[in-house]
This record gives structure tokens, sequence and C-alpha cells, in this order.
């Protein structure tokens, strides 16, 4: 026997999860990977998995031609196949029917990997992304990223709906959008620049002809904390619009995870099951804390933090106990932000901005932009940046610049919220931080 076959005109006229009894006698070609095969007696079982779910091909020596018998017997786990067949009603298989083969296509055999994908103890995070691609047939991984595609879906929608425009800016850039040293730099034909740490800039030019903009795509940290929160390369999440301010971009973020979280548990009931979770719960409305009352409560529980201080380690642990699910904290230190949040009028020292957090993990920021080319200038100096760096932005202001905010929130983050998992690396398909720059 030819070990191995070729696609030829086989295409396929049904996915697994059509194998159902109302398809009983129908023909039908599928494809997918073997996930188990069982012998008993003269009888063969095959589970094979495709992207929606698992199908049944029995095989019976005698009755089922002696070519498929053979090609049967030479597949193992995770062999690439085709199979053509006559769906038969039988309830102990998936969805209550299984395909009896006429012909069958091994299209690529397949070695025993390091760890199985079906059950049992597995290794360590990082043995099981040094093969990620087979990683990720396991049902739970299966299951992260099908939610992960309901809510991609559902985030779209949401903004298509509310009139905002997806938009792509540019991921190689001159300067550092927010300053700082978590950039990685790169050469530009034989010029330096730099991976974008956000498209935050070029979304507040875009508000200019576009009003409301939004964006999924990649952000680049060099991030040097190598936690189960943190990567280096995230997707994130962002939007901004002209004429409103905080507050009205905090209503939008609010009704967008109410949305998505709720489009996810209904959509997804099936995946949740696999993973053992139940949907988030999501509030009727976040709680709105004031950085200030945050600094006050602390001060209630230890002594050594006053105003303007950074809100981290056990504070922000006992925080996220005493508040739990989705709230804000708004209205942080001028100087704690980025130069392009405003300050608030009259109080310089203080910042329309915010932080949207879940227990402790921060999921977004935003806040009110600057839209006063002076002042911008200003809070460039204050954060010792030069003005002549980001002249190309500046000039954008010049030609009246609209009152504007936005956000930007991390899209594994919230899968991580969505799904109770707790290392960021399971909701990303191929985690880059300090250590991994592989696959």
């Amino acid at each position: 026997m030819k070990s191995e076959d070729e696609l030829g005109d086989w295409r396929r006229t049904h996915y697994s999860t059509q194998i159902t009894p109302e398809l009983n006698s129908r023909e039908v070609t599928l494809f997918g990977w073997v996930s188990s095969v069982r012998t008993q007696g003269g009888i063969t079982f095959l589970i094979v998995n495709d992207k929606e779910g698992s199908f049944q091909v029995t095989v019976v020596k005698g009755k089922t031609s002696g070519e498929v018998v053979e090609k049967v017997a030479a597949v193992g786990e995770h062999a690439s196949i085709g199979v053509k067949g006559t769906v038969k009603t039988i309830s102990k298989a998936p969805n209550g029917a299984e395909v009896v083969p006429s012909e069958i296509k091994v299209l690529n055999l397949a070695k025993k990997p390091a760890f199985s994908v079906f059950g049992g103890a597995l290794p360590s995070i990082d043995k099981r992304l040094d093969i990620r691609a087979v990683d990720l047939r396991r049902d739970k991984a299966q299951a992260l990223f099908k939610i992960q595609r309901v809510l991609l879906r559902s985030l779209r929608a949401f903004f298509d709906e509310k009139g905002y425009s997806e938009v792509r800016s540019p991921k190689l850039i001159s300067t550092a959008t927010e300053g700082g040293a978590s950039l990685f730099s790169v050469l530009y034909y034989n010029r330096p620049a730099f991976l974008t740490q956000s498209p935050q800039l070029y979304k507040e030019e875009l508000t200019l002809p576009f009003e409301k903009v939004y964006e999924i795509g990649p952000a680049f940290r060099a991030e040097e904390s190598r936690t189960q929160r943190h990567l280096s390369e995230i997707t994130s999440i962002d939007i901004e619009e002209a004429y409103v301010d905080y507050n009205d971009v905090m209503d939008t973020l609010e009704g967008l995870i109410r949305r998505a979280a709720s489009e996810v548990a209904d959509s997804c009931a099936r995946d949740f099951e696999k993973l053992k979770k139940e949907p988030v719960q999501v509030p009727k409305a976040f709680e709105r804390l004031t950085y200030e009352s945050v600094i006050e409560e602390v001060k209630r529980k230890r002594e050594g933090i006053s105003w303007g201080d950074d809100i981290t380690g056990p504070d922000v642990e006992e925080l996220g106990k005493a508040h739990g699910s989705f709230y804000f904290v708004v209205d942080w230190p001028t100087a704690a932000k980025p130069f392009y949040i405003k300050p608030s009028p009259g109080k310089p020292k203080v910042s329309e901005s915010f932080d949207l957090m879940h227990g402790a993990l921060e999921l977004a920021s935003g806040g009110t932009r600057v839209e006063s080319k002076a002042v911008l200038v200003r809070r460039l100096k204050e954060q010792k940046l030069k003005p002549q760096a980001f002249e190309y932005h500046l000039s954008a202001f010049d030609y009246g610049m609209p009152p504007h905010a936005g956000f930007g929130l991390g899209l594994e983050r919230l899968m991580m919220v969505l799904t109770g998992e707790e290392n960021i690396r399971e909701v990303t398909l191929f985690p880059r931080d300090k250590l991994r720059l592989t696959p």
C-alpha cells in the first residue's frame, strides 16, 4: 500500500458537527486528523477531528473494502485523512451518527508527539509551546480559541454598529509612542526604528478625518517581567473618538465588555463545558473609584502610601478582593500618565484618565486626550521628552484637532477574564516573552 495519498479532486462536503441522524444514508466527504484508533474484534473505530469537532468512522472487516481496512490499519493518532462514505444513525457516536467509509485517503502520517493531547498529565506550558501547533489540538485549546473567534466577531460587530471605522496603523515607527525604555529597536533601511508600543498617536490623528476609529492589532512591549500576565507581543483593542471625553469612552468600554461577554456565553456553551468553567458574570454597572479614594482605602490598611504613589503589588491585590468584578479607577495624577492624557480643567495635577480592572488584573486604560498643541508641547517637556521628536504628530494639531478620548484594551487579558484562565500564554497562539522567540 502506498503510505500517503494525494488530495486530488476530493473536496469537503460537510464538517463533523453536520454528521447527524438527519443525514442518514447521505454520501459525504470529510477531512480531519485522527484523534483515536480503537479495535474490537473485527471492528475498528476511528475518531477524526476537524475544526468544528469530531466524527466517528467505523470499519468492519469483511464488510468494508480490503483497501480501506489496510489503510486504516496503517494510521495512528494525528494522521491527516480524508473519508468518503455514507452516514449511518447510531446513538453512541458523536452527534448520534457515524460514517461508514467507502474510500479513505491517508494524506499525511504522523509520528507520536512528545505528549498526549487526549487527556492525562500534561508537561509544563513551556514544553507544550515548543510544539504549539500540536498542543492547540487539545480540546481545551480548541475551546479557548473558538471563544476568542466569537469574541473578536462580537467586538467588531459592536464597533461597526456604533459607527467606528476600522483602521490599520504602522507598526514600524521612528519615535517612541509614549516615551520610556520598553521599546524594541530594529533597523529600517539602516536607520534606527522601533516596534510600536501602541497605535496611540496615529489613532488620535485619525479622529481628524474619521472622528471614530478602532483597531485590533499587535503592540510590542520590551517587558522585563516574565509573569503569567505579561507578554512582549500583545493584541490591543483600541478606540479613539472625537467630541467626547473620558466619561463617554468609559461608557463605551463598559458596553463593549457587557456585549462581548453575553455573546460569548450564549454562543460558546459547549466550549465552556470543555473548559469546565462558567461564563463570567458582568455587573449591571461598573463601579467607578477615584484614585484619591483608593489611596485613602489603602491608607486604612497600611502606612507609607500617599497621593501620587502608584498602586501595585499587595495593594492592588487587596483592592481586587474588595471590589472584585469589573471596576474603574479614575482621575489619576497627571504626572503618572502619558503626555497625551489631558489634565482636568482647574485641577492640573489630576488627569481625566482611567484604568479598568478585574480583581487585581488591569484590562484597559484610557482617558481624555490633550487637543491643544501648546499644552501637548508643555506635557512633553514635563516628561523629559523632546517635542521635535514628535513634530510629525504635533503638526496635525495645527488643523483643528477636535476634543477626543479613547482607550486601549488587551485582548489576551480580556480572554483570561472571560475564560477563567490564569496564564496569558494559554490564550495566545504563539506567545512572545523575554525568553521565547520560537516557534
